[in-house]
């Protein structure tokens, strides 16, 4: 029976995601906790109730997550979660890895140099540290922006560029701040991750001393539990799941709520996608664990049409 069960297609992440409602007042940190938990719970309950045909449960879960505010609150929570006061800024940590590596500190030193190119997928703000710092050209997009500086685009859907095109069109760093772990399902988490390979330029460009330790990159931003107290992933499966997929571990920071990554991608290195896959296997034991995974598919398993 279960050979012959039928693999379901990962969701766009434009499927998982309502669509904002009005805007909603200040929230206080312990209401901005709140509001991100309560969307995640009823993401997930959506997303399970869409892959499994459940039409009533769906009706049921977007009224509730529209009558909670829906993306629009969820979207203002976090975006106070990340302001300066409440020290949310995730890209402060890139930039401190960038610098030590580049091996300087102000903006004065990138006068006359190409500026490095960043994609920002999911991004909330446009003047976050890197977009201050002066070395980024950052492209900026999230499923329903909210500032005329964000486009409105789904990664799993935007146009990759040709092999001809890579070096002028493609990206040094493609960050990813809390935005895996809103993915639905663990095999779309896993597309996502093999996706992002293919917006990365090489280093061949890169003048700047030091610049080579770090790009091309992607900077990877988790909750804390997703690697800490997963009942399917650790931190040792997450970095055999990235060396397979050619990305090699050059930073990390491990906080009290986020978990930092800054993986290098060297396309030589990447195994035969037909080759490997990462099943849900279960890493720790107990009834305190949380479910979040990531699942490769070699390419015999990805359905296709």
């Amino acid at each position: 029976m279960g050979a012959n069960k039928k693999r379901r297609k990962p969701l766009l992440l434009s499927h998982t995601r309502p669509v904002p409602t009005t805007r909603t007042p200040t929230l206080s940190s312990q209401a901005t906790r709140s509001q991100i938990r309560k969307h995640h719970t009823l993401q997930k309950q959506l997303h399970t109730a869409t892959l499994n045909g459940d039409s009533v449960s769906v009706d049921k879960l977007q009224a509730q997550l529209e009558a909670s505010g829906g993306l629009q609150k969820y979207q203002e929570a976090s975006i106070q979660g990340q302001s300066s006061e409440r020290g949310g800024d995730s890209s402060k940590v890139l930039m401190e890895w960038i610098n030590e590596a580049l091996s300087y500190n102000s903006r004065e030193d990138t006068n006359g140099l190409e500026k490095f190119r960043m994609l920002e997928v999911g991004a909330l703000k446009v003047d976050n540290a890197c977009s201050r710092s002066g070395i980024f050209d950052v492209t900026r997009i999230d499923l329903h922006s909210q500032h005329p500086d964000i486009q409105t685009q789904d990664f799993m859907q935007m146009s990759m560029p040709s092999s001809g095109t890579l070096e002028e069109n493609g990206f040094d760093v493609v960050s990813l701040s809390l935005v895996l772990n809103y993915v639905g399902d663990a095999v779309s988490r896993g597309e996502m991750l093999k996706r992002v390979r293919g917006f990365l330029r090489s280093s061949r460009h890169i003048s700047i001393g030091g610049a080579y330790m770090c790009f091309p990159a992607l900077f990877l931003v988790l909750p804390a539990p997703c690697v800490t107290n997963s009942r399917y992933l650790d931190e040792e499966r997450l970095e055999s799941i990235m060396i397979s997929l050619g990305y090699v571990k050059t930073r990390r920071k491990l906080g009290k709520k986020l978990v930092y990554y800054l993986w290098r991608y060297q396309r030589d290195s990447a195994i035969t996608a037909q080759s490997v896959s990462f099943k849900k296997k279960e890493i720790r034991q107990g009834g305190n664990r949380n479910n979040f995974t990531i699942i490769l598919q070699s390419s015999s398993e990805i359905p296709h049409g």
